[in-house]
Order: structure tokens, then sequence, then C-alpha cells
């Protein structure tokens, strides 16, 4: 947490100086995420996420952005094994939670849309998995074990850093619409090549 403080505290500390036309909001959304690497090609997995930001703009054109967000990630597998006329069907579901802190870079190519883009830096707070099994199609037979839950916390690395691209568009003075992809730059567990993917749909709006 002081990490996430201090990487917040900064980033205003330098849009703070350069300019006094400073706004703050919140922003919620609809994210479809996944693993991507060579040891990891996950598919889509819908999550969510919410959290605050401020805005400095700079000029008529630049403004600078950083936000602190709680994002849902993860992704998701299944496989299937089939032996002596029976087919086992485990689907595993990785849920990888962070604090997501990126500082978007803003260009205002219009009074009511700009291109973001800009570095983040994420804090794992949660990393399990739950797996689920099927035998021919159906739910396992009652009393077998068809759902569990394995904990990866120890496994995953703690810190995470990307890069975002997208873009925003104001329907209003206050409010806004995003899109944005942020493509993970670090291993999301240790020792396996396999990073995060986030496409990000969200709401926002400014106070």
């Amino acid at each position: 947490m002081k990490k996430i403080v201090l990487a917040l505290a900064c980033a205003m500390m330098v849009a703070g100086a350069a300019t006094a036309q400073v706004t703050y909001g919140v922003k919620v959304g609809f994210d479809m995420t996944h693993f991507w690497g060579k040891d990891l090609q996950h598919k889509m997995q819908p999550n969510y996420q919410a959290g605050v930001f401020m805005e400095a703009k700079l000029n008529n054109t630049v403004a600078i952005a950083p936000e602190v967000v709680f994002a849902a990630q993860g992704g998701k597998e299944s496989v299937t094994v089939t032996d002596a006329g029976l087919t086992f069907e485990a689907t595993e579901k990785y849920n990888t939670n962070y604090i997501n802190v990126p500082v978007m870079f803003k260009f205002y190519v219009s009074d009511d849309f700009s291109i973001d883009f800009g570095p983040q830096v994420g804090f794992n707070v949660y990393s399990k998995s739950t797996t689920k099994l099927k035998l021919n199609g159906k739910e396992l037979p009652s009393g077998m074990n068809e759902k569990f839950t394995t904990n990866y916390k120890d496994a995953t690395n703690t810190v995470d850093f990307g890069l975002g691209l997208g873009g925003t568009f104001n329907l209003s003075e206050n409010a806004f619409v995003q899109a944005r992809y942020t493509m993970g730059l670090t291993k999301v567990f240790k020792g396996v090549d396999g990073k995060n993917g986030n496409i990000q749909l969200a709401f926002g709006y400014r106070f």
C-alpha cells in the first residue's frame, strides 16, 4: 500500500507543479483479460475494474492522468482427456487481481477526444485458480470433487509492469467513455513465460 500511495503522490506532484487546471473523478469498467506468452496462451475472461483518477491539463492539447484502479484480471483454459471411452474436461479459471497505477499521457486531437498512452505498475493482491471438472460433458456424480481452488499467491510476482494505449471520448464536460488495451511486460507467475493482457471499456465521471 505504501508503494501505491508513493507512486500516486509522485504523479500528482509532477502534474500539479506543471499546471493548476486539475480535475478529479471516478471510473468503472468492463474488462476482457487474458495471459499471453510462450507458456501461457489463455482464452479471454470477463472481469471488471473500478478506481479514481486525476487529470492535469498542461495546455489545450496535452494532459497527464494518473489513476489508482482495482482490477480483477486473469485468464482461463480448458483441457480435455479421453481414455477408455470416458471424456474428462477440466476448466481452470485464474483470478489474479491487482491494484494498478497507470500514468496516462493524453493527447487531445479535438475538444472531445484524446489518444492516451502511458506506463502502468500493478501490485498483486490476490492470486488463485478455480478448477471445474466434467465427465462426458456432465457434472460429476454427487460426492466426487468437481470443483476446487488452488492458491498461487506465493508463486505470483508481486509487481507487474505494463504499457497502455487507448482513447477517451468526452460525452459531456463531466462524463466520458474510455477504451484501452494494457499489455503486461512482467511475468505473472515466477519462472513462467506468461504476461497479463487487458482490454478495457470504462465509464468515468469528473467532479
